[in-house]
């Protein structure tokens, strides 16, 4: 909660009103026209043993502590003495199957608690490193992807993505002699995975289609390689807190919530840190709910809050200004594009398209015990054009 000392009962109660409002939306299986509201918790708690109902989450964006870098050691021993003992030992390989012997226990909650038809997303790096005098690479995509499938779920395409350094080598081992310099690891992996089969709706669904994206924006967050993803939207005064946080990118979870929910849909995230993923949630207009071990970072979360209306005003404008964008260029090379969207009078390229909506965030609510609730616009009715 946001004040990190909410008992476990505080805990269970709030994700049981979420999971009520959850079947609600739900139920409704359409958003209204006009105004529409989302809710968002927090828990402190173990994301090993998650307090909410089995087949309450549509969407899981994560990116957990990734096993053998140094910086989540202390985290991975105190949740594990297995983990602690090989450490001591120097022992990599022990240390690298205990730490993912503990993500394991989280992957069987995550599978819990997902619906059917529903997708979890991973952010995970690989790790280099040297103990006991031997370095080398911990293939972490390649574990989380085992689990996962060993859980049932069915691996699908995911994404790499380059991980802007400050780092200006690159090189390292031996530098400029052959053989023995290795190459520097500037990438980290989403990796996708679907509970079942696909997700049905009924025909013509408004929250499904209202959900479209545009055909460029399909062509570029669908590719397998991104190139584009830069920045943080929140930054830490608390410098081991930052440290700590190893937070992505706010664009990465705004993405991922686009490409693979719908509204009224609630977006989880087990390793919630500094709230990146509840933030690209309430600008993207999904309901969500985090869980993080560490309650420091649910204090420095209220502040960020205050943020995200002037944010989605941003994203969303520069979103429709990309398109109007798009559009012109096609037009100036003589292309013309068929279709037209309902909302905002400007073409197209595919049907699919037209009944694409934005909600704008106009206010959020701290409700306290770690809830908020976010009141939105139509984009449309806020946005100048």
């Amino acid at each position: 909660m946001a004040d990190g000392d909410a008992s476990e009962t505080d805990i269970a109660a709030a994700t049981g009103d979420a999971a009520a409002d959850i079947a609600s939306a739900a139920d409704d299986g359409c958003v209204p026209d006009g105004a529409m509201t989302t809710t968002h918790r927090v828990a402190v708690e173990d994301a090993r043993d998650l307090s909410l109902p089995d087949e309450s989450v549509e969407l899981v964006v994560t990116s957990p502590p990734y096993p053998m870098i140094e910086l989540w050691d202390d985290l991975f021993a105190d949740l594990s003495p297995e983990v602690a003992a090989a450490l001591e030992a120097d022992d990599g390989e022990a240390a690298y199957d205990a730490m993912h012997a503990v993500l394991a226990e989280v992957w069987a909650e995550l599978e819990r608690v997902l619906v059917p038809g529903g997708v979890a997303c991973v952010n995970v790096g690989d790790a280099t490193r040297t103990l006991d005098d031997r370095f080398r690479v911990y293939s972490n995509h390649v574990r989380v992807t085992e689990a996962f499938e060993g859980l049932g779920l069915e691996p699908l395409p995911g994404v790499v993505w380059h991980k802007p350094s400050n780092s200006a080598a690159k090189f390292m081992g031996s530098g400029m002699l052959p053989p023995n310099a290795y190459v520097t690891q500037e990438h980290e992996y989403v990796l996708v995975f679907r509970k079942g089969a696909r997700r049905e709706f009924e025909p013509g669904a408004d929250r499904r289609y209202e959900s479209a994206f545009f055909w460029e924006e399909r062509n570029r967050w669908f590719s397998d390689v991104w190139t584009d993803v830069r920045g943080r939207f929140q930054d830490l005064d608390d410098d081991d807190l930052r440290d700590r946080s190893a937070a992505f990118p706010f664009e990465l979870p705004y993405r991922l919530i686009n490409m693979y929910s719908v509204y009224g849909d609630t977006v989880l995230d087990p390793f919630w840190g500094t709230g990146t993923t509840s933030l690209a949630a309430m600008v993207a207009g999904r309901d969500s709910v985090g869980v993080e071990l560490d309650g420091e970072f649910a204090g420095h979360f209220e502040a960020q809050v205050a943020d995200v209306p002037e944010t989605a005003r941003e994203v969303v404008a520069r979103r429709l200004a990309d398109h109007r964008a798009f559009v012109a260029d096609r037009e100036a090379d003589g292309d013309s594009l068929t279709y037209e969207s309902v909302h905002y009078g400007v073409p197209v390229m595919t049907k699919q398209e037209q009944d694409l909506r934005f909600y704008v965030a106009e206010a959020v609510t701290d409700e306290g015990d770690g809830t908020y609730r976010v009141a939105y616009e139509p984009a449309e009715d806020v946005l100048q054009d």
